[in-house]
């Protein structure tokens, strides 16, 4: 036993002396080996569950690891975002300077970074500032501000001078500025570029010139009186719209900058031969012409000749085609919120020459007649354009003798020949103004 001792106090006192001699390397090694044996030692022990095979020293370390790596991350994400902000802050000042190459750049890099920093970011013009746009302010309060762009244009321009004008001259000149013209006059030729023919198309690309022009397109009255040449007294309510421009942009309405076109195709049969070893069938081909004016005038023409030819001919109603068809139309909208258009059209009545050569022989009396047709369409929308398709619901022949005061009516059966009719917009049409609104 006492040898056994010697032996044990022996290799501790050399295991003393190989560890004083050993690297840190080593030694965290054989620390590292320890614990290993310790864990298995404890695994081993009976009575302890898979849930107790950590110690508490190694969760406690591990616990700090991630709290740490918790900070670091949340650090990076807050340096990001900063450096983000900063660099769209650059974007936008550079863009209001004029340089939009830059601009995109910095846009860019910052979109990088954090790819919704536009939504986490607010910013306005300082009133105090040059007027150029250098100067942004982080505030949540002016996003309402900059929600109705036309309050904000306006309070712009009351800003700038103690005389509101509407716009500045770019460059210096010897002419008159039209920012001079008083506000009246200005309104009355914005009303030319509307036109009797509520061209308002033209209206909306004259407010992308500046702010002043924006402002005079968005005038209540211009708008309002489109609605009234429109829809007449049935539009004296503005509810549940907002504004006029509103209800002229949302309400349905058939349009007037273009016309309504349909191709019917359909194969005939045609007579046999003589001989009779072959029929002949025939490809017949036509379309249907619907011109609509604001002032509640309507034209229709059927015939086999394509657009490019009968389109420049119906821009006024003083045409020289013989086949066209004058009428008026309306609107009517139904409880299911379905708009539908009525028009009735006849016949472009010729003055004849009378004829004195035989007045003198009798003739037998021809019974004469008033000959109308009585057409049903319904507005709806196709695709991505608003307004632009017409579908038949009624098509009927009215005639009236004049010497009975008797009416016939004839009612043609809708079917596949009466093809839905799409609208093409015609710029000739609003090319001059012959009127003012």
């Amino acid at each position: 036993m006492a040898e056994a001792e010697e032996d044990c106090h022996s290799d501790t006192v050399r295991a003393d002396d190989d560890e004083e001699n050993e690297s840190p390397a080593e030694t965290d090694l054989q620390a590292q080996l320890q614990m290993f044996r310790a864990q298995w030692m404890f695994e081993l022990a009976p009575g302890v569950s898979s849930s107790n095979l950590e110690n508490r020293p190694c969760r406690a370390a591990r616990g700090c690891l991630q709290k740490t790596a918790a900070d670091t991350k949340g650090k990076q994400e807050q340096a990001k975002e900063e450096k983000a902000r900063e660099l769209f802050l650059k974007a936008v000042e550079e863009e209001q300077n004029g340089a939009l190459y830059e601009a995109i750049k910095f846009y860019r890099r910052a979109m990088q970074l954090v790819p919704d920093i536009e939504f986490k970011i607010t910013y306005t013009r300082s009133p105090d500032g040059d007027g150029v746009g250098n100067s942004y302010i982080e505030d949540n309060d002016d996003d309402s501000k900059m929600a109705d762009l036309l309050s904000y244009f306006q309070q712009q321009l009351t800003f700038q001078e103690s005389v509101l004008k509407l716009c500045q001259p770019e460059l210096e000149s010897s002419q008159t500025h039209i920012s001079v013209l008083p506000m009246e006059v200005l309104m009355y030729i914005f009303r030319w570029v509307v036109s009797s023919d509520l061209d308002l198309r033209s209206l909306e690309q004259l407010s992308l010139v500046c702010r002043g022009f924006y402002i005079c397109a968005r005038d209540p009255e211009i708008w309002r009186l489109a609605c009234l040449k429109v829809w007449g007294r049935s539009c004296i309510k503005l509810v549940p719209y907002t504004s006029w421009r509103e209800m002229f942009l949302e309400r349905p309405r058939v349009r007037f900058d273009g016309v309504y076109i349909s191709k019917t195709t359909y194969i005939r049969q045609g007579e046999q031969s003589l001989d009779g070893f072959y029929r002949a069938w025939h490809q017949v081909e036509y379309y249907r012409y619907i011109r609509f004016f604001p002032d509640g005038h309507v034209m229709m023409l059927t015939t086999p000749e394509e657009p490019q030819s009968i389109v420049p001919r119906l821009r006024t109603r003083n045409t020289r085609t013989d086949a066209i068809l004058l009428g008026h139309y309306r609107l009517s909208q139904d409880t299911d919120n379905q708009t539908k258009v009525f028009a009735v059209i006849t016949k472009k009545k010729e003055e004849k020459p009378l004829d004195y050569k035989y007045r003198y022989f009798r003739r037998v009396p021809v019974q004469e007649a008033d000959q109308s047709f009585h057409v049903g369409l319904q507005l709806c929308s196709s695709g991505h354009q608003r307004f632009n398709k017409l579908i038949w619901i009624h098509h009927s022949c009215h005639i009236t003798y004049k010497s009975t005061g008797e009416t016939a009516v004839s009612a043609f059966e809708i079917d596949k020949m009466y093809t839905p009719l799409f609208f093409a917009r015609v710029r000739s049409y609003t090319a001059f103004s012959e009127r003012p609104l």
